[in-house]
């Protein structure tokens, strides 16, 4: 695994929506984005990390940040998952990690005594341009919105 870093610019892509419909990248050039990609829908640490971002929307939106989450999951139980949790941004399906693996975000994995291959709990803040401004590879799941939140003010 050899994650994307700071200057890279982002992979173009397009993938499947929560609703079954394509977004790309593109379709938010001239604006920050924050793509963070997560292990599976709806399991405790993806749910503390997407409702930080949930409770964050407001702030977020304030400092000119558009949420990308994009996980292996199928669109429907993406669309379990925002209904659910009452998400209020974006999750994308890569179901064949051909998105992870671009963004060096696929690889090997241990749980549970299990070794695996699954995406790695890393994240992308995309500048307006496409380039790759900062990438949070180290954190604890219920601050990661924070982080993120402090990064953005630093600016």
């Amino acid at each position: 695994m050899n994650p994307l870093s700071v200057g890279n610019q982002a992979p173009a892509f397009t993938l499947l929506n929560q609703q079954e419909k394509f977004v790309s990248l593109s379709d938010f050039r001239g604006k920050k984005v924050l793509i963070y990609f997560y292990p599976k829908a709806l399991t405790p640490g993806c749910t503390t990390q997407a409702c930080g971002l949930r409770d964050s929307k407001s702030e977020l939106d304030v400092l000119g940040l558009v949420v990308l989450g994009i996980s292996p999951d199928a669109p429907k139980k993406l669309a379990q998952f925002i209904e659910k949790k009452e998400l209020n941004f974006t999750l994308l399906s890569d179901p064949d990690h051909q998105v992870a693996e671009q963004f060096g975000v696929w690889g090997e994995k241990k749980f549970m005594g299990r070794t695996y291959d699954g995406i790695h709990r890393i994240s992308f803040l995309i500048n307006e341009s496409g380039t790759i401004m900062q990438v949070f590879d180290k954190f604890k799941i219920k601050d990661h919105h924070q982080m993120i939140i402090d990064y953005l003010r630093s600016l």
